[in-house]
């Protein structure tokens, strides 16, 4: 099945190619070598070594063209560049620039006004952009320097987001319609990537268990942002079945179809009714607070899923897999954020909610490996008691040993002492 597009990145894209391309605000010589960059990334050749193989998405390319497009046109302007020549070595030009970006003294070209955030991902589209053009021109014979060595990389910006509980969950339910319910209660309950993965769910996707009465979700691979995955419904699945009976949904049939821009614009209100977040409608008639500033949105039932889940989870490993996380910074992240990050331990995390087939088998493993060392630990315990049985049975046959000596000599004794008294 074609993966849905909810932000019509591959519409948006091939109608900018079709119209000619254009990126503003840069040199003619700085335009070509990031047409070039994208060309090459629309194929999935000239890539990193290290990295995937393939075309890179839609969504990846419309962000690589915007980040570029703004670092080079704020690079002609701090640096003076015209061309990536002028860059070649400019090691420490690029250092100064990125920490004038870290420290919040580079404007977003939109704005004008507002500074860039999130360094981290520029500072990594700078880098692979780079290295990009290091291997074009030692193709041409050239050998160009990495000026990105010790360029800084990290995230250092957190956007902000909204954290509720499964109690403040039921409250929003309560508020809203019917199926604005049921794809709340699916969100928090899966922590789904939100519109991404959410709007490529289909019926088929779920399987139901008749006997424990719940659905399993499978998040197929080629809708995952990172890889697909099999999960529980352990909250909603009782309202989503009737859901899926009440509509009559076929199999092939997308469950989630609202607009996103839609939902959040509802959830935002619903949010801020019900549990007060985001800017108080005061702030709104300020032009800054229009569209309700840092209001509910999808984003926020990941999130507030992921710290539902976390306490209940036995390994890190099972709760990475149920979000489809490669790494453990956004766990370190939730729990720094629930005050656990110095105290939870794998041994506070009592309920195994999903496992991979592998993880199944290791428990199982375990458990056999526990009743095997019972038995031996009773084995063992047997053996003692027989060997401490049969010590005491030695001690006490050398107790009457001792006791039959002692008689035999008074015996023997006596019967001398007969003797030797005359008649």
């Amino acid at each position: 099945m074609e993966k849905f597009d909810p932000h019509n990145h591959e519409r948006y894209y091939l109608r900018w190619r079709e119209n000619g391309s254009p990126i503003i605000g840069v040199t003619e010589a700085n335009k070509r070598i990031i047409l070039e960059f994208l060309d090459d990334m629309e194929i999935g050749a000239n890539v990193n070594p290290s990295s995937k193989k393939g075309a890179r998405s839609f969504g990846r390319l419309r962000n690589i063209k915007a980040k570029l497009q703004t670092m080079l046109s704020l690079m002609e302007t701090e640096l003076g560049i015209t061309g990536m020549s002028d860059l070649e070595n400019k090691d420490m030009e690029i250092l100064k620039f990125f920490k004038k970006f870290r420290d919040g003294q580079l404007a977003c070209r939109w704005t004008k006004t507002k500074p860039l955030r999130a360094i981290g991902t520029y500072a990594r589209c700078f880098k692979s952009f780079w290295h990009w053009y290091q291997r074009k021109e030692r193709r041409n014979g050239r050998d160009v320097r990495d000026i990105t060595a010790d360029l800084d990389s990290r995230d250092g910006y957190k956007p902000h987001f909204n954290y509720f509980t499964i109690d403040d969950l039921k409250k929003l339910c309560n508020a809203c319609t019917y199926d604005y319910k049921v794809m709340m209660m699916f969100m928090f309950d899966t922590g789904i990537r939100s519109p991404t993965e959410l709007m490529n769910v289909i019926v088929s996707d779920l399987e139901w268990n008749p006997k424990q009465k719940f659905y399993t979700l499978s998040i197929r691979e080629e809708t995952s942002k990172t890889f697909g995955r099999k999960i529980k419904l352990l909250v909603c699945s009782e309202i989503l079945k009737e859901y899926i009976e009440n509509n009559k949904l076929d199999k092939d049939f997308q469950i989630f179809k609202k607009d996103p821009h839609q939902v959040n614009t509802y959830l935002k209100r619903l949010g801020y009714r019900i549990l007060k977040l985001g800017a108080t409608p005061e702030m709104q008639k300020e032009e800054k607070y229009k569209g309700m500033k840092n209001g509910l949105t999808m984003y926020d039932f990941r999130h507030s899923s992921a710290c539902y889940w976390l306490p209940k989870y036995k390994s890190e490993s099972a709760m990475k897999y149920r979000f489809g996380w490669k790494k453990s910074d956004m766990i370190y992240y939730y729990t720094e954020l629930l005050g656990m990050k110095d105290t939870i331990s794998e041994d506070d995390l009592y309920t195994d909610i999903t496992k991979t087939e592998l993880e199944q088998q290791i428990e199982l493993k375990g458990k056999e490996m526990e009743l095997m060392a019972e038995k031996m630990e009773m084995q063992q315990t047997q053996m003692a008691t027989q060997q401490s049985q049969m010590e005491n049975q030695d001690k006490k046959m050398k107790e009457m040993m001792e006791i039959l000596r002692a008689l035999q000599l008074e015996r023997m004794v006596e019967e001398k002492l007969v003797i030797q008294t005359p008649r």
